[in-house]
């Protein structure tokens, strides 16, 4: 049974920085590719970054040299730091198994969301 877990999502002022982790359990990280999606309010969910295993990263562009996607394999944990924060990256923030955003919003798995409130 494979599950992500997210954390270390809060309230925080504009300017200020996050860092959203996840972990899984019944799955190797290091072994598949990754991706953060959110889902702001009223608003559609949307990818913002892709890891994959060759250490290739992505961005959406609204979060390009703010976010960083990363991996600690040893400890089998993904992290996005988010720096710069705007009222704009409210939302709801989930890691999700997938080489690309469609692939993972349709095949992935997705842990529980962890909520970014900028304010």
């Amino acid at each position: 049974h494979v599950q992500l877990v997210e954390s270390g999502g809060g309230l925080v002022q504009p300017g200020g920085s996050l860092r959203l982790s996840c972990t899984a359990s019944g799955l190797t990280l290091s072994g598949v590719s990754m991706a953060w999606f959110r889902q702001a309010p009223g608003k559609e969910r949307e990818g913002v970054a892709t890891a994959g295993i060759d250490g290739s990263t992505s961005y959406t562009g609204s979060v390009k040299g703010r976010f960083t996607i990363s991996r600690d394999n040893k400890n089998n944990w993904v992290y996005l730091d988010t720096t710069s924060l705007k009222p704009d990256d409210t939302a709801v923030y989930w890691c999700v198994t997938g080489p690309d955003y469609g692939l993972a919003a349709r095949f992935g798995y997705w842990g529980q969301g962890t909520q970014v409130t900028v304010s």
